[in-house]
Parts: C-alpha cells; sequence; structure tokens
C-alpha cells in the first residue's frame, strides 16, 4: 500500500497539470482571437502597430498600452512603445503649433474672431488658467487626446518646453493606466 502511494501522487500531479490553462480559458474569446491574429504577425510588426495605435487620437497611449498587453507584450514593453508613438505625434504637433504661433504673432493685425470664436477660445483660456501646463497635461486627455490638448497650450502661450516635459510625464501615467487595465480585462475574461 505504501508502495502505491507516490504512484498516486505522480497521477494527481499529471491530472492537475493538464487541466486548463488560462490560454485555454481565453482561446474562445475575443482576447484570444486578438492574440492568435497578433501572433500571426511578428515581433517588429507587433511593436510597429502597438507605436502606431499610440499615435491615434483618442486610442493614444493607454490604447496601446492596453492592446499591447493584451496581446501578450510584456507589460513594460507595452507602455514603452505606446508612449513612443503618442510622444512623437504630440512633439511633432507642439512643435507645428509653436512655429504658427511665431509666424502669427510676428504678424501685426491679428484676424478678427467672431463672438461665438471668441467665447470658446476665452473659455480654453480659463481653464488653461486655472490648471497650468500640468494640469491640462495630467487631466487633459479626460477631456479632449494630447494631440489637441498640447498643441492648445502652445498656441496660448505656454513655454514649448514645459509643454513637452509635462506632455511626456502625462502619456507615460496614461500608459500606465491603459497597461493595468488590459492586465485587469484579462483577469476578468480569465475568470
Amino acid at each position: 500500500m505504501i508502495e502505491s502511494l507516490p504512484a498516486l501522487t505522480d497521477s494527481l500531479t499529471v491530472l492537475a497539470s493538464t487541466g486548463p490553462t488560462q490560454e485555454d480559458l481565453l482561446g474562445d474569446t475575443w482576447i484570444g482571437s486578438m492574440r492568435d491574429w497578433a501572433d500571426a504577425l511578428g515581433a517588429a510588426v507587433q511593436w510597429l502597430g502597438v507605436i502606431a495605435i499610440g499615435a491615434i487620437p483618442l486610442l493614444e497611449a493607454y490604447g496601446a498600452g492596453l492592446v499591447g498587453v493584451l496581446i501578450e507584450m510584456p507589460f513594460f514593453l507595452a507602455v514603452l512603445l505606446g508612449a513612443i508613438g503618442n510622444f512623437l505625434c504630440v512633439a511633432v504637433l507642439v512643435f507645428a503649433a509653436h512655429g504658427t504661433r511665431s509666424a502669427v504673432t510676428a504678424r501685426q493685425e491679428p484676424k478678427p474672431r467672431t463672438p461665438r470664436q471668441q467665447k470658446r477660445r476665452e473659455k480654453a483660456k480659463r481653464t488653461f488658467d486655472r490648471f497650468g501646463v500640468p494640469g491640462v497635461a495630467l487631466l487633459g486627455p479626460l477631456a479632449l487626446p494630447s494631440q489637441f490638448t498640447a498643441p492648445l497650450m502652445v498656441s496660448f502661450g505656454a513655454n514649448r518646453n514645459a509643454v513637452l516635459l509635462w506632455m511626456f510625464v502625462s502619456i507615460v501615467v496614461w500608459a500606465v493606466i491603459g497597461a493595468f487595465l488590459g492586465i485587469a480585462i484579462i483577469n476578468l475574461a480569465a475568470q
């Protein structure tokens, strides 16, 4: 009898190890389908895809981090690639807005605005004055994509370098939030 206990233990271990894994549970879901599709693309295309998602307004770094984690990309890599894509797009727009503002302010007479345009601009300026560059950069993605808020801040006269610094911080924070959301979705789907 004592000799059969190791055999029973080995049998139970084999049975326990052949039970359903997380991959089996997620295989029939949309997450599993997305992972299968992404695996067929290759690592370089996955990286470029996550960077491209980061550059899309409304998806930005948090959407890219979420997708990166959902396709089984390591957490920090998903955050990094999403932040790179989002920041590159924002930096281009900030430099363009700075150049445009410099060219426009060099003129002598600004164009007259309609009352509606003036009212909207004043409302945006009040919000900017209330929260400053850090507040708008960190809270802006709740209302508008960073591709809109960053050039707006520069057009209001904010320091270009301060905007870039705070937008970088904001983009990284939101990418981490998106990646954690991806982990939460995977955990919920696996239950």
